[in-house]
């Protein structure tokens, strides 16, 4: 075999696996788009108990086929709050029963000889052809699916026909037998390299593929398919725990749970491996492909039937793994810390943290708006600097956060997205543009109280009291706004509405007696012109507020 031989092999293989990757990738979109909101609904009512998180994972990664979407997925709810650490841990071994289908799939449909060439898979992808010309959205996310569901099995095809035949290439199978004589370290030595491949190709169902093809064509026994089968098991934890860099504390404990979990089950299948090994044999002496598709179901049905007992010591386990660590300032309790980002795209299922982010993003500036008080009551101007740093300091966290959330929205909207989440996205933009202007309103008030205090400007009693009604009503308003977002489904439009009207009463009543006063010679120009910059301030914070109200049910317009 020479250099030009090996060249063109792994020109054909790389080209073969791109399209196996892609059509498992345009097929797990597709089947996110049609599902992906009521996965989110489902995994949002995951209850804490171990079977109903088994039930709901292996569920959803059957419907996506995606274990990694699952548990990427997963490490992001947890992280924002939506499932407890041992719900995660249940849901991540109900989604390594779900991964099974796709062996199943590849076993029964893509390694049939057919009659013709391409004869399934047109067949498939023929069926698709009605879903197109639907209207519907989601009809068109079917039709996807179902193409997608053809071109795997192209892609399976393509495999079987670049895969170089090593019965040619005797020192190959040479090489590929003396490894497989050492016994039990044998058996290691290909689980390690099963956990390597799929680190490399970060994707199971691509490794899982190439072992039942060398196993269907006999170039591997059982045993050493078996070994690369756990293998991968392992490898594809790396995906969630790549997701998990970016996670908070939460979220790196649910990645690393993943890793013990599947690390525990290959450590109990290698002890009963010869007794397991004899029942596949046993039930397919046959069908070698059908035998290793069977040991990956009874592989992981077998570990979630035990290790489904022990949830609370594998909670114990990763705890001590990822360990809180101690806040060095204050800054460390605002940071971004519901959004977890990794190299599989779900960006049906991305959009829920999306929304816990920004809900997130509207107590920032809730805790920054109580800081204003503070500013009247200062006594000294070390007080009055401390106090604006602070605000200072909320003012740059609402720019991080808009920035990261848009760059996150944006990077999602990039991808295969169904035409309802687009609308999610651009409305969730608008809501993070509104949140980040309320943060530099209230910066700019702030300024204004301090220039106030350093000019020596002080107002009169009834001056005061209008502000502090003005300063109420205006916070009535941001608590409306986040109840709103945190009732993102159900937002009280109303409710904001009559918020907006009464912010606008009050500064239309507070501009007729300052010009009133003005004419009068009540106070003097510097103290009417910091008057009415505070409370005209005011007011512009609160259409801010009205927006995001207006941004979360576009039918309704401001007054």
């Amino acid at each position: 075999m020479n250099v030009t031989t090996i060249l063109l092999i792994i020109i054909n293989f790389a080209g073969a696996l791109a399209v196996f990757l892609f059509a498992m990738k345009m097929m797990s979109e597709g089947l996110q788009k049609v599902a992906g909101s009521k996965m989110r609904a489902v995994l949002g009512r995951m209850t804490g108990k171990p079977l109903s998180g088994i039930l709901t994972g292996t569920a959803v990664t059957a419907a996506i086929q995606s274990s990694s979407a699952t548990t990427v997925m997963v490490v992001s709810f947890v992280n924002a709050g939506l499932l407890s650490l041992g719900g995660a841990i249940a849901v991540i071994m109900g989604a390594n029963i779900g991964t099974t289908v796709t062996a199943w799939i590849i076993t029964l449909l893509g390694l049939g000889s057919g009659s013709g060439y391409f004869d399934l898979p047109l067949l498939i992808a023929a069926a698709s052809l009605a879903f197109f010309f639907m209207k519907r959205d989601k009809m068109h996310s079917v039709g996807q699916t179902i193409i997608g569901l053809a071109l795997l099995l192209v892609g399976m095809r393509c495999l079987q026909s670049a895969m170089p035949d090593l019965s040619n290439y005797p020192s190959l199978l040479h090489g590929l037998a003396s490894l497989s004589g050492y016994g039990f370290w044998s058996v290691l030595l290909f689980v390690a390299i099963g956990a390597v491949m799929t680190c490399m190709v970060q994707a199971s169902a691509a490794t899982m593929a190439i072992t039942l093809l060398m196993l269907h064509n006999g170039w591997i026994g059982l045993d050493v398919a078996i070994a690369l089968v756990m293998g991968e098991n392992i490898g594809t934890t790396v995906t969630a725990n790549v997701a998990a860099t970016v996670a908070g504390i939460a979220g790196k404990r649910a990645a690393r749970a993943h890793f013990v979990f599947n690390v525990l089950g290959v450590t109990l299948t290698l002890i009963l491996f010869r007794p397991i090994l004899s029942v596949v044999q046993l039930v397919f002496p046959n069908d070698a492909p059908m035998a290793l598709s069977l040991f990956h179901t009874m592989f992981n049905v077998m570990n979630v039937s035990i290790q489904s007992w022990f949830i609370p010591q594998i909670v114990w386990i990763v705890t001590r793994m990822v360990p809180e660590k101690k806040k060095k300032n204050e800054s460390d309790d605002y940071r971004l810390t519901y959004i977890s980002r990794g190299p599989v795209d779900t960006a049906e299922l991305n959009l829920q943290s999306a929304k816990k982010e920004l809900q997130l993003f509207s107590k920032q500036v809730l805790r920054m708006y109580a800081l204003l008080p503070e500013l009247r009551t200062v006594k000294n101007a070390k007080e009055m600097d401390a106090v604006v740093k602070r605000i200072a300091q909320y003012e740059r966290l609402t720019d991080r956060m808009d920035m990261e959330i848009s760059k996150f929205l944006v990077a999602v909207g990039g991808g295969s997205i169904s035409g309802h989440g687009s609308e999610r996205i651009s409305t969730m933009l608008r809501i993070s543009d509104n949140l980040e202007s309320i943060g530099d309103s209230i910066y700019q008030i702030a300024l204004t109280r301090k220039n106030k205090y350093s000019n020596a400007v002080h107002f009169n009693e009834t001056q005061n009291t209008n502000l502090a009604e003005m300063s109420a009503l205006v916070e009535n308003a941001l608590l409306v706004m986040d109840g709103n977002l945190v009732n993102y489904d159900h937002a009280n439009i109303r409710a904001a509405e009559d918020a907006e009207r009464d912010v606008n009463a009050c500064r239309d009543r507070l501009r007729e007696e300052h010009l009133d006063a003005l004419r009068h010679n009540r106070y003097g120009y510097e103290v009417g012109n910091a008057y009415s910059s505070l409370f005209a301030q005011y007011e512009k914070l609160a259409d801010y507020i009205i927006n995001v109200s207006e941004s979360i049910d576009p039918s309704f317009k401001k007054s």
